[in-house]
């Protein structure tokens, strides 16, 4: 990482770098004797549906205890500011219970100060700020609900189990965020071949980034969408589409399994033009390999 300074438990807190509040009360910075939980969230998350719900729960179960909860929206994109404000708030009317305040950050700030310093690039993500301003807590809000007992009474950040955490959450984060960081500028590249059409760059930028990263099934699924929905090569998109298919199945991983199964049944964001007997025959072998991974897990 570019960043000099890397952001973990015990960290100082890093300042809030808010453009603009939509909901609740505008928080300026982080009061001493308050144990604060702000939240990365986005409009096209998966899984931050569920955390909003979550964090509702949680305030309104420790609003007595000196828990305020914020959430921030720092990855969205729109053409303009007004657009990117108006997306947050058509996606937090779905949650009428809402008890905190939630802002927009489309300036990289936020970016710059709390995600990318603690290798994170996935939402969402939560940081606990302790009452003396440190930071208590990164990770996933589905794991608040076990940690959040033991930050209010003092004794998670000495425990064993929070230096255990923080260590494992380093070692899966940091090559992820590097490996992040050297397809940015491939990806920066895709994107903005895709705005403008200009399909042969854009298939260039695909091919480079399966060959940096060949693990990573974003750009398999890069590939598809190009194919699909912008080159309209059906006959290729058909094979690619295959190859994905088939090595997703190889390769037995659930993120390559579901992203697979986007791909070939989604009515939206799928290959819908493709002939609906070879869409069918993937989804059937992706099916039971999705089922038997499921029932895998449950048997644990």
């Amino acid at each position: 990482m570019e960043s000099n300074k890397i952001l973990s438990m015990e960290s100082r807190a890093p300042a809030l770098k808010v453009r603009d509040w939509v909901r609740g009360e505008p928080l300026a910075s982080f009061q001493p004797g308050k144990l604060y939980i702000l939240e990365f969230c986005g409009t096209s998350c998966d899984g931050c549906e569920r955390a909003m719900l979550n964090l509702i729960e949680l305030q309104e179960s420790y609003k007595d205890s000196g828990v305020e909860v914020v959430a921030v929206a720092a990855h969205e994109r729109a053409a303009s500011a007004e657009e990117v404000r108006s997306k947050l708030v058509a996606w937090l009317a779905q949650f009428p219970e809402l008890n905190f305040p939630v802002g927009i950050d489309d300036t990289g700030a936020m970016d710059t100060l709390w995600m990318e310093p603690s290798f994170s690039i996935v939402i969402p993500r939560v940081f606990v700020i302790d009452r003396d301003g440190s930071i208590a807590f990164i990770g996933h809000p589905d794991k608040l609900h076990d940690v959040l007992p033991h930050l209010l009474d003092g004794t998670w950040r000495t425990s064993a189990q929070a230096k255990a955490t923080e260590s494992e959450r380093i070692a899966g984060d940091e090559p992820k965020a590097r490996k992040h960081e050297l397809n940015k500028p491939i990806r920066d590249k895709f994107c903005a071949a895709w705005e403008i059409g200009d399909w042969k760059t854009a298939l260039a930028a695909v091919e480079e980034g399966i060959a940096l990263d060949p693990n990573d099934p974003d750009w398999r699924e890069s590939h598809v969408v190009l194919l699909h929905h912008g080159m309209r090569d059906m006959e290729t998109c058909l094979a690619v589409l295959w190859q994905f298919v088939r090595e997703a199945i190889d390769r037995g991983d659930e993120r390559w399994l579901f992203k697979a199964m986007i791909q070939v049944t989604d009515p939206e964001i799928g290959c819908r033009s493709l002939p609906s007997a070879e869409r069918f025959a993937m989804g059937e072998v992706l099916s039971e390999h999705i089922l038997a991974l499921d029932l895998a897990q449950c048997n644990l």
